[in-house]
């Protein structure tokens, strides 16, 4: 019981330290930083430790990431709203391809309307009006690039056998 704890809290510091380490890697797409490889890492966790500690893995990076200056408040939404949906949704259904779809669904959508919210209380005014408009397309922009990555790098290691060995020794 307890290595397998210690195992999960290993691999999701490690997958947090490549969301923070991604996001170096961002663009800017209207008022948000796109950083793809955060969705990538929402994914990877969904896959392989579960929603809960996708969701920690999000709000732990996008924390750091404002920290560092790597990111914005929008980070918070735009990133554990995905983690969450596409650990929910491979939890269900075991399959890649509707996780990536609920990666990008929760992400674009539920975090982008969320992020209006967060710009009218956290950001100011200025912010707020165009939050609600100006969010939903730069979290899809980034969502579907991390989806896109994460999809290669899981169908590969389905393929090769390797996904299965990595599930069953983070959940031994």
């Amino acid at each position: 019981m307890k290595k397998t704890n210690v195992q999960k809290l290993v691999v999701a510091g490690i997958l947090c330290a490549v969301a923070v380490a991604g996001s170096l890697f961002s663009f800017p797409v209207f008022g948000s930083k796109c950083a793809p490889v955060q969705h990538m890492v929402n994914i990877i966790c969904a896959v392989l430790l579960g929603p809960g500690y996708g969701v920690a893995v999000a709000f732990c990076a996008s924390l750091i990431r404002n920290l560092f200056g790597l990111g914005s408040l929008m980070a918070f939404p735009g990133s554990m709203f995905g983690a969450l949906l596409c650990g929910l949704m491979y939890q269900k259904v075991k399959q890649i391809f509707p996780t990536l779809l609920a990666e990008v669904f929760g992400t674009a959508v539920l975090g982008g309307l969320c992020a209006y919210p967060v710009a009218i209380l956290l950001m100011g005014q200025s912010a707020g009006s165009i939050a609600f408009y100006a969010y939903i397309i730069p979290f899809f922009v980034s969502t579907a690039g991390g989806a896109v990555m994460s999809g290669v790098l899981l169908y590969s290691l389905e393929k090769t056998g390797a996904l299965t060995t990595m599930q069953l020794q983070t959940n031994q």
